[in-house]
């Protein structure tokens, strides 16, 4: 082991399994690098074509814009949602009988005033979201068409590539989100070992148990770490390579 470098036998966490945690993160990235390299080796493949170029990042723009629009949206419909089910619950009390007193009532005739007053704002940017999002999609529906029309010109192996590329650029966008989800129940800190830990060891911070060996130096993992590398409460580490070690 490299002088400065420490790997503890174990480290204490929050009752769940971190090593778990970490090796799906760590799927989710290695799957991340793979498309992203061959999204490069893809766009080295067609970058010579000027028109071709032109065309994918007018599609890339108007893709990324369509998300955006979409998500906007999908904001603004949620906050309307939302608001016409509080004036729901302020009329439900209003007019529910259970307040009597008259102080009572005018301020929950105000709070519903002031609800609808902010319905209808919300309502206006539902409506803008709903005519930016039409507009993204027409846009994106005029960058479909133009891209299709230079894979037309360019022949089968262009188109091949193009569509592999849209293939990937939709996984990568998928998996983004998929880490998003796998980094939510995972501490800054153990996050934090694993980030340096992939730097160090090109990418592969965490490693399997098989055949009672690390999968990633072959070296034998005796009873104890493996039990370690099972357990809910600790991280253990291969104490040959000093990857983090996961265990069914």
């Amino acid at each position: 082991m490299k002088t400065g470098c420490f790997f503890p036998t174990s480290y204490i966490i929050q009752p769940m399994s971190a090593a778990l945690g970490l090796f799906r993160l760590q799927q989710v990235d290695r799957q991340m690098e793979r498309a992203r390299a061959e999204l490069e080796t893809i766009r080295k493949a067609l970058e010579n074509d000027a028109e071709l170029k032109q065309a994918l990042s007018r599609l890339d723009e108007a893709q990324s814009g369509h998300h955006r629009a979409q998500q906007q949206l999908k904001n603004a419909e949620a906050g309307a949602s939302a608001q016409r089910i509080k004036i729901e619950q302020a009329n439900a009390a209003l007019y529910g009988g259970n307040v009597k007193n008259p102080k009572e009532l005018q301020d929950l005739q105000m709070e519903v005033a002031s609800l609808k007053k902010h319905l209808v704002t919300l309502e206006e940017r539902q409506l803008e979201a709903m005519l930016a999002a039409e507009t993204a999609e027409t846009e994106l529906q005029h960058a479909t068409t133009s891209l299709e029309t230079v894979q037309a010109r360019l022949g089968n192996e262009h188109k091949t590539l193009v569509e592999r590329q849209s293939a990937l650029s939709a996984q990568v966008e998928q998996l983004a989100e998929e880490r998003q989800a796998a980094l939510a129940p995972i501490e800054a800190s153990l996050l934090q070992i694993y980030d340096n830990l992939r730097s160090q060891k090109r990418g592969l911070a965490i490693t399997e148990v098989e055949d009672n060996a690390c999968a990633a130096c072959g070296t034998t993992i005796n009873a104890s770490v493996q039990q370690n590398a099972r357990s809910q409460k600790q991280l253990a580490y291969c104490p040959s390579c000093g990857r983090i070690l996961f265990a069914n």
